[in-house]
């Protein structure tokens, strides 16, 4: 093009040149012959014809020029759009599960969403400066079956599987739903030093109406995930709300849902055994090399007892209950959060992957009473905690043996809340006043669980998990009954909900018909499960052991 510039510009200056020197080569012929006049103004027609041409031309060449520019600049467009839509490698947890025996592609401590390797486009992912925009989810139609009613909905209550002389014992139920799909939303960009990334997830299990289910089926949306992650070097935060530390991961320290060993069920409680929670928290992570990660935060707290497992003394049940959650206070006075410490080693051995964590947990419990005969109010703090360990290897490669353990004072309500974290002794005050102190729940869980990829398209899992929660009771001294009843958890003639074990084994099949990069993918997910729990006491009679047996069979529609 420049070529082509300099070509016309060369012809415009020989012309203006030429034409001068004809004009007074023209005038000087005039002079000596008159004669020859009119072949001098024919001449300068000529001369100007043929400016006027070259202008023409000029005026043309700068035409295909400016054609040739555009053509360029199009094919440039072109190409920029063709890079944008090749699929990215965008890790799958921020839209919906993937397999868990995937190959580690990237270093431990990069975590998934934060990986070094910058990320590839989604054909989805809209860029608006230096910031990229990817929408995601699935669109899940799930049928699932349960041989007693529990009436909890597509999240199952492990802690209340009815017993066998029950009404509800003996009721079947079954429910075709769609509020397991998922919408969610990851931002990503690169700003100087800091990789920052954001990441919103909802779906449409949150609190329904009572009659949602008799004609409109408008469930209500609730939030998953909400988090903002910034990494700079060897050091990492994040802030918002995503899966507590005490849930074990896959890899690293990642709050990327493929990177958290949550099983791989369609249930939305999970698994038995579990210890997680979703909370909001701020993280800081250091990540000395490829392999560790060292990591502290603070997550929400919450003090709780249980729904209705836990007695109060008689003589404070009133000042006690809006002081701590019952699955029902949203507004428990908590004195502190919970503090979280976390280690993660990662490495890789002849193509395969090793995983291994310990996480504590520092928590406090708190409340306050004015004794009975006391004239002010007393507060009473009591500190627990706990420990957590997981650990996953690929024996051979894709086939994957997982395990974690939870044991803790005080944290039941990690364990999907089967169990209280805590229960309330009454005390002698004075001569003849009573008073309170809070006594911690011992608690403890785990879950065993193989995952294989037996094939591209087909993913078997198996888990077997228990939770246990020790008995902490008391007489009542409080109570103006001669014969004082046991108060606390797990008592003679406590309720059948206060658990001494739940246990459960679950089969899972992920079957995927077709998958596409710049489509998506076509799934059936299933999962058939049994369940048993056994409380603390039954009355005279009664079943020791409630069972379930229940079955999910999803078609699901991943979005690429």
């Amino acid at each position: 093009m420049k070529r082509l510039n300099g070509l016309a510009i060369l012809m415009l200056a020989a012309s203006l040149l030429i034409a001068p020197a004809a004009a007074r080569a023209a005038d000087s012929d005039a002079k000596s012959s008159g004669s020859e006049a009119s072949t001098v103004a024919n001449d300068l027609a000529k001369l100007r014809e043929a400016l006027a041409e070259q202008q023409r031309q000029i005026a043309q060449q700068q035409q295909e020029i400016e054609a040739l520019r555009q053509m360029v600049s199009a094919k440039q467009d072109a190409s920029a759009k063709t890079d944008d839509q090749q699929p990215r490698l965008i890790d799958a947890a921020l839209r919906a599960p993937a397999s868990p025996a995937r190959a580690i592609d990237a270093p431990a401590y990069g975590g998934g969403a934060q990986s070094q390797a910058p990320p590839k486009d989604s054909p989805l992912s809209v860029r608006i400066g230096g910031t990229e925009f990817t929408p995601g989810g699935f669109v899940d139609f799930t049928t699932f079956f349960r041989s007693t009613n529990l009436g909890s909905g597509m999240s199952t209550t492990f802690g209340t599987v009815p017993f066998n002389n029950t009404i509800y014992g003996h009721l079947s139920e079954i429910r075709l739903t769609s509020q397991n799909s998922r919408i969610s939303l990851k931002t990503a960009g690169k700003y100087g030093e800091n990789n920052v990334t954001g990441y919103l997830e909802m779906d449409f299990l949150g609190n329904d109406a009572a009659n949602v289910f008799v004609s409109t089926n408008s469930h209500t949306q609730r939030v998953r995930h909400f988090w903002l992650d910034l990494k700079r070097g060897k050091w990492e935060i994040l802030g918002g709300q995503t899966w507590s530390w005490l849930t074990p991961n896959r890899v690293g320290l990642s709050a990327v849902s493929t990177d958290v060993a949550n099983t791989i069920n369609v249930d939305p409680n999970f698994q038995v055994g579990m210890s997680l929670t979703r909370a909001a928290q701020f993280r800081l992570v250091y990540h000395p090399n490829e392999k560790w990660a060292f990591g502290v935060a603070v997550e929400n707290p919450q003090q709780y007892v249980g729904a209705g497992e836990v007695i109060y003394p008689f003589q404070f049940n009133a000042a006690l209950g809006p002081q701590f959650d019952a699955a029902n206070n949203t507004a428990t006075p908590n004195v502190a959060p919970d503090f979280i410490s976390k280690v993660a080693y990662d490495t890789d051995f002849s193509g395969r992957h090793l995983h291994a964590e310990v996480a504590g947990l520092l928590t406090t419990v708190k409340a306050t009473v004015v004794p009975i005969t006391g004239i002010t109010f007393e507060p009473h703090t009591k500190v627990g905690g706990g420990v957590e360990a997981a650990a996953n290897v690929e024996i051979v490669k894709n086939y994957r043996v997982l395990f974690n353990g939870f044991y803790s004072d005080g944290g039941g309500r990690y364990l999907l809340g089967l169990g209280p974290d805590v229960v309330i002794r009454p005390v002698a005050y004075g001569l003849a006043g009573y008073n309170i102190l809070p006594s911690l729940v011992h608690s403890g869980s785990g879950v065993l669980g193989f995952e294989a990829q037996v094939s591209p398209r087909t993913l078997v899992a198996a888990y077997y998990g228990g939770a246990y929660f020790q008995r902490n009771t008391f007489q009542d001294i409080t109570s103006p009954l001669v014969v004082k009843p046991f108060i606390g958890f797990g008592g003679p003639n406590s309720p059948n909900s206060a658990n001494r074990a739940v246990q459960e084994g679950t089969l899972d099949l992920t079957q995927t018909f077709w998958k596409n990069p710049q489509y998506g993918a076509m799934q059936l997910v299933t999962q058939v499960s049994y369940v048993t729990r056994a409380p603390w006491f039954v009355a005279l009679g009664a079943p020791k052991n409630a069972h379930l047996v229940m079955g999910y069979v999803s078609v699901r529609y991943v979005l690429p």
